[in-house]
């Protein structure tokens, strides 16, 4: 196991906190889970603030003693990518925020065709559409 490092972890905000690398894990002790991720591990669950998510197995977040912060990640529902080498780990926002961003409702636009002729997509309202978008970068 690593040592302890200033570790940083990209979630709801930018937070750094004292993490140990242990092979692709970032470990923190169950004190630094606050100062990690802003949550804590209580006899409920994992808890922020009053939301609490139930922890069915809490023995499964550990490794040796410490809060393996990927299976964390995994028990609020949330996608993570860590690189232990680097201390650095980013988690994806909760799922309602996710199903919120993928809404099936476009906003109104209205872009020019091929020829310069302006159309707005309620113009095509009550009919099947299917929207391509390309970008380069």
């Amino acid at each position: 196991m690593s040592p302890t490092t200033q570790a940083t972890f990209i979630g709801d905000e930018v937070r750094t906190a004292e993490a140990t690398a242990a092979g692709d894990k970032l470990l923190v002790a169950p004190e630094g889970l606050d100062d990690a991720l802003g949550w804590k591990l209580e006899a409920q669950g994992l808890c922020r603030g009053d939301v609490c998510v139930p922890v069915r197995d809490q023995a499964a977040l550990f490794q040796d003693g410490s809060l393996d912060l990927e299976a964390v990640a995994h028990a609020l529902g949330r996608l993570a990518v860590v690189d232990a080498d680097a201390g650095l780990m980013a988690m994806g926002a909760d799922p309602a925020m996710r199903k919120q961003a993928l809404s099936l409702d476009a906003p109104a636009f209205t872009l020019d065709d091929l020829d310069g002729n302006p159309h707005s997509l309620d113009e095509w309202r009550g009919r099947k559409k299917l929207l391509f978008a390309f970008a380069t970068w």
